[in-house]
């Protein structure tokens, strides 16, 4: 799965970076209709805490699934927005065992 991963006003971490690979490689393994995966952070203005926002798109073969996450870190979000993805991705997978 392809992974792009874009930081709004700053420049994310190598290893910020590879944390959110490893996050999303995981949603991989629930299903095989993933294309690739799309992660916008940013922070959100004014500056307090939960003010790391991370949207994350999943392409996917019959449309795309979306979760947007704000926390305390990206990290957080990330993880956030992978859980919220995993539930989205076994609705899916439902719905096509359904048909």
């Amino acid at each position: 799965m392809n992974i792009a991963i874009q930081s709004v006003h700053f420049d994310a971490t190598t290893q910020l970076k590879e944390f959110i690979e490893r996050k999303i490689s995981k949603l991989d393994k629930f299903s095989d209709q993933i294309i690739d995966a799309e992660v916008i952070l940013k922070v959100v203005k004014p500056e307090v805490s939960n003010n790391k926002e991370a949207s994350i798109k999943l392409n996917i073969k019959n449309g795309e699934l979306f979760a947007n996450k704000i926390a305390d870190t990206f990290e957080e979000a990330v993880v956030q927005g992978v859980e919220a993805l995993e539930k989205q991705v076994f609705k899916v997978k439902e719905k096509t065992r359904e048909k």
